[in-house]
């Protein structure tokens, strides 16, 4: 019995140790299997689709991103709910229950029992009228959140208050706040209660317009008025200062050069800005940023790439400013070449000659300012390459920092009050898309005036109002949709960007006097928005076509 004890015990023994090594294996083979996932996997941005974005960060010998330029999604159209300030925050959005305590705070006031004799006296300054206002406002314009109104004033007749309020599209995912001004007729009701009979359109209660301050947009210097303070609805996109040499040489910076994405496509260059920005952040350094921008041909009225253009007719720099560690790069460089003259002692530089030099490796790099260089050709030379393979992993892009011009989004505002904030919307993509058959074979087809007519009538109900956003440049495409809908464009709106336009004067302060066109970006972006406010939206590669949106099998 002993013998075969001793003789079954190494087996078995052997067995254990057998499994227990089979076990081991799959552990660490398993573990190095997530190791490697977890070293190549580069986490999806909000931009476009992962298959776009695949296609497009292999291709790199033809980087110039050309996904859809018809719409344009920025910061405030990718936050997953209303963003909110200090400020902002401790604004209630007025409710009907506000109103109600509102209310109750005057009710020990007398009421007249009769309304003889005051049915033309519509005392414009009494609380209950502006209650009476704010009521009907709230019945009125749904899609809308009022922050605060301003105490009515008399109109041009008797019986008219002109009122103006702020407000936020609940559809707004930014904190910004925006103006309304409109003319109400009242009456009275039960009681000599007062009532709203009627309102006018957007903007018409111009006796409660307040007075604009205008202040310096440009560089300090000359004789620039001094400004009085900057409003809640103002536009701050001042240039900062460095201040003191001391304050200069104690900051770090992230300075990059111009590379090969100047000129390249509006979404090339948001993906690069955003990467250096997202560096910067990273190395916990400030921003060296040009202002200037070149707008690519495919947005210019001349088709020829324009130089010379402000990052702020575009995108809303206060905001960038507020979010984010920046400087000007001409303030910058005036201060760089001003200090180092006048000191012995040079300010500490690290030169990066390639985006091969990882954000991981210059981290604890001490020097005041890091300028990366790029030096050689394309696509070597793009600003996103320092984004990739494992820099993904470090470097997160911080598209909460970047939001549209706070002037075009009054424009946006203005055509949807226009449209009393009750409108739908329809998204058609053709130009180039339409016109390459290869890549698109039935979006030419399935976008044709007929073909919109039948397809829009079963979504959206007839006569409303319709507003389409479009690369489209004939304006009469549209014409057929007329008899069904109340068609909305871009180009009916021009009065707003025009030379005697609120819009023209600010870019014309901010661009040195100089007149600013409204080039094919500002429509993108204007049309971008208008879309994302409306009650129904249409879109041209989900509703309209089979095709795919980024060309034939990519679905």
């Amino acid at each position: 019995m002993k013998e075969l004890n001793s003789t079954t015990d190494p087996i078995g023994q052997n067995l254990i140790k057998l499994i227990s090594n089979v076990c081991f294996s799959v552990f660490v083979f398993t573990v190095l299997i997530f190791t490697v996932i977890a070293i190549t996997y580069q986490p999806p941005d909000p931009w476009e689709s992962s298959r776009a974005l695949t296609r497009v960060f292999t291709q790199v010998e033809n980087a110039t991103f050309q996904t859809d330029s018809s719409i344009l999604k920025t910061g405030e159209d990718m936050a997953a709910g209303p963003t909110s300030s200090p400020i902002a925050a401790s604004i209630v959005p007025i409710i009907e229950g506000v109103i109600e305590k509102s209310e109750e705070k005057i009710s020990n006031l007398t009421v007249k029992s009769s309304c003889e004799g005051i049915m033309n006296a519509v005392n414009c300054s009494d609380p209950r009228v502006l209650f009476s206002i704010e009521k009907f406002n709230l019945k009125a314009f749904k899609s809308i959140s009022f922050l605060d109104y301003q105490a009515p004033v008399n109109g041009l007749r008797p019986g008219e208050c002109d009122v103006a309020w702020r407000f936020r599209n609940k559809k707004d995912r930014s904190w910004r706040k925006y103006r309304d001004f409109r003319r109400f007729r009242i009456g009275y009701g039960e009681n000599c209660s007062y009532k709203v009979l009627n309102v006018k359109g957007w903007h018409s209660g111009i006796n409660a317009r307040r007075p604009r301050n205008w202040f310096n947009t440009t560089r300090s210097g000359g004789n620039a008025k001094i400004s009085p303070p900057i409003l809640d609805n103002e536009i701050n996109d001042t240039i900062p200062v460095l201040g003191s040499e001391m304050d200069f040489r104690k900051g770090k910076y992230l300075y990059y050069s111009r590379g090969g994405d100047y000129c390249k496509g509006m979404n090339h260059f948001l993906w690069s800005f955003l990467c250096a920005l997202g560096e910067a952040q990273y190395l916990n350094r400030t921003f060296v940023m040009d202002l200037s921008i070149c707008l690519a041909s495919t947005y210019t009225g001349s088709n020829k790439d324009e130089e010379g253009k402000d990052f702020r007719f575009y995108f809303d720099f206060e905001h960038l400013k507020d979010v984010a560690s920046i400087v000007e790069e001409d303030e910058f460089l005036g201060n760089w070449k001003k200090w180092d003259k006048t000191h012995k002692r040079k300010i500490p530089v690290r030169k990066v000659a390639s985006y091969k030099v990882t954000p991981m490796q210059i981290r604890k790099d001490k020097s005041t300012i890091i300028w990366r260089q790029f030096d050689v050709p394309e696509p070597e030379n793009y600003w996103y390459r320092v984004c990739e393979g494992q820099a993904a992993r470090y470097i997160q892009r911080p598209w909460h920092a970047l939001w549209k011009s706070k002037r075009l989004m009054n424009i946006v505002s203005e055509i949807s009050g226009r449209m009393d904030w009750d409108f739908d919307a329809v998204h058609v993509v053709r130009r180039e898309k339409a016109q390459n058959k290869e890549l698109w074979p039935r979006l030419d087809a399935d976008t044709s005036p007929d073909a919109l007519v039948s397809k829009l009538q079963g979504m959206i109900q007839p006569w409303r109002n319709l507003y389409i956003a479009t690369n489209e440049p004939f304006y009469n495409y549209f014409d057929k949709l007329r008899s069904h809908y109340k068609v909305h464009l871009l180009d009916d709106y021009k009065e707003l960007w025009g030379n005697t336009s609120e819009w023209y004067n600010e870019t014309r302060l901010v661009n040195g006097g100089r007149p600013v066109d409204f080039d094919g970006y500002m429509r993108v972006e204007v049309d971008t928005e208008v879309l994302y406010r409306a009650k129904t939206r249409v879109e041209t590669f989900y509703n309209l076509t089979s095709d795919c949106k980024d060309g034939i099998n990519t679905c």
